[in-house]
């Protein structure tokens, strides 16, 4: 890993990604409350967001209802009680017929209003009797109003299964809270699917992937059995051909599992030194390369290259580079592994001088299950189409992403990004 006399262009990582805002974290359970017990011996409609809203409104309706019938109440008893036959204008037109009279009168005025108030503390009461009843069959009605929207998302996802998640709720009406909901439902929906069913073709792939060398066995050990001439030649044929798809197999097996981890976020978070990795990673396929007549340039720029996230997966996504870039450099030339920083970012990228690889399938080669097989300088076959699926998944994972450069016949550059450490602590 020593560099040639001559002098090699060292990777250009290009510009560094967008940043974007990192996700929040994962939603947290609610605590059950200290009396979600005893809603086993209740009716279950009690227990329903439609009768505490329906409570709530009558609560609010029969308080505002009590307050202005209280208040019309109040007026009018001291309406009553601001007029008596011992008024001196009263007085005066009675004081011909003496104190007996105006006492009568007094008397009298006294037995009517106790008789008006007593009937408007009846009919007040009996009003707010009724009040409370029709409060509770208002915002029975309201709160069914409100949350008529609510129950449209639920009906359709009562209807949603695991295997079927063509429905959408579409829910029409003003932009409003309940809109936005069933429309992130909606948007939560469609991620779903598209998971779904990346995944069941993911499955598919895989299976036809390891359907293929265990047909190759099959057949090579039913024919080879079958014979009953057969050589020892033909056993170490049969037994080469046998080995090859055991590796192949092999190969497909240990990507669908790095593939299945890379899905999951990074457990093993530390602080790791990219440089390092770089170190590392090129020491391990240093005999590779060589055994292929191909040399390794390893180079990192000063400062500090250390990120956060899991040394372990990191070294995996340098790793497959570097394995492609082997396995698709032609003999006596050179792979340039190099590590650097941009601004808020580490990155670490591989250079090679392969075939390249054309425009219109730089995107593809991120799938899963994608060959360039168009190339037509493969070296090995045994190749599981998931190792640069499963570079993007690791970038992805820590924060970064990963690009490309590359001309047919000009051999690729690939660049993984990833934010810096000291950013992440900031």
């Amino acid at each position: 890993m020593t560099i040639p006399a001559e002098p090699l262009t060292f990777i250009d990582p290009g510009l560094p990604p967008e940043r974007t805002e990192a996700s929040g974290p994962p939603p947290v359970r609610r605590p059950m409350s200290v009396g979600a017990n005893t809603d086993r011996f209740l009716p279950s409609w009690v227990g329903s967001i439609r009768f505490r809203l329906a409570l709530l409104y009558s609560v609010l309706l029969f308080g505002l209802a009590a307050i202005v019938i209280g208040g019309i109440y109040a007026g009018i008893a001291r309406s009553i009680g601001g007029t008596s036959m011992a008024d001196a204008e009263v007085a005066v037109l009675f004081s011909e017929q003496g104190p007996l009279v105006i006492s009568q009168l007094e008397d009298f005025e006294a037995e009517v209003d106790r008789q008006a108030l007593g009937d408007l503390r009846q009919y007040s009461f009996v009003a707010l009797v009724l009040l409370f009843v029709g409060s509770l069959g208002v915002g029975w009605y309201v709160a069914g109003l409100v949350l008529r929207p609510i129950e449209r998302i639920t009906a359709v996802a009562r209807t949603i299964t695991a295997t079927d998640l063509n429905r959408r709720i579409n829910l029409t009406g003003p932009d409003d809270e309940l809109g936005q909901l069933a429309d992130t439902f909606d948007d939560m929906l469609d991620r779903l699917d598209m998971a779904f069913t990346a995944q069941t073709r993911f499955i598919h792939e895989a299976s036809h992937e390891l359907r293929n060398p265990l047909a190759v066995i099959r057949t090579n050990l039913d024919v080879t059995l079958a014979d009953p001439n057969a050589t020892n030649e033909d056993l170490r044929h049969t037994s080469a051909v046998v080995a090859r798809s055991a590796d192949r197999m092999t190969t497909l097996v240990d990507d669908l599992l790095d593939h299945a981890r890379s899905e999951t976020k990074t457990t093993r978070v530390q602080r790791v030194d990219i440089a390092g990795v770089v170190q590392t990673v090129s020491e391990e396929f240093a005999l590779p390369a060589e055994a292929d007549d191909v040399e390794l340039v390893v180079r990192s720029e000063g400062g500090v290259l250390e990120v956060e996230g899991d040394p372990v997966a990191l070294r995996r996504s340098l790793a497959n580079l570097l394995a492609n870039a082997i396995r698709l450099a032609p003999p006596k030339s050179s792979i340039v592994v190099e590590a650097g920083r941009s601004d808020d970012w580490v990155w670490m990228g591989v250079k090679d001088e392969g075939p390249g690889i054309a425009s219109g399938d730089q995107q593809r080669v991120f799938r899963r299950m994608w060959r360039g097989d168009n190339t037509g300088s493969v070296k090995r076959d045994g190749r599981s189409g998931l190792g640069l699926a499963i570079v993007k998944q690791i970038a992805e994972t820590h924060g970064g992403s990963v690009s490309l450069e590359s001309e047919p016949g000009s051999g690729a550059t690939f660049v993984v990004w990833l934010p810096a450490a000291d950013l992440l602590a900031g």
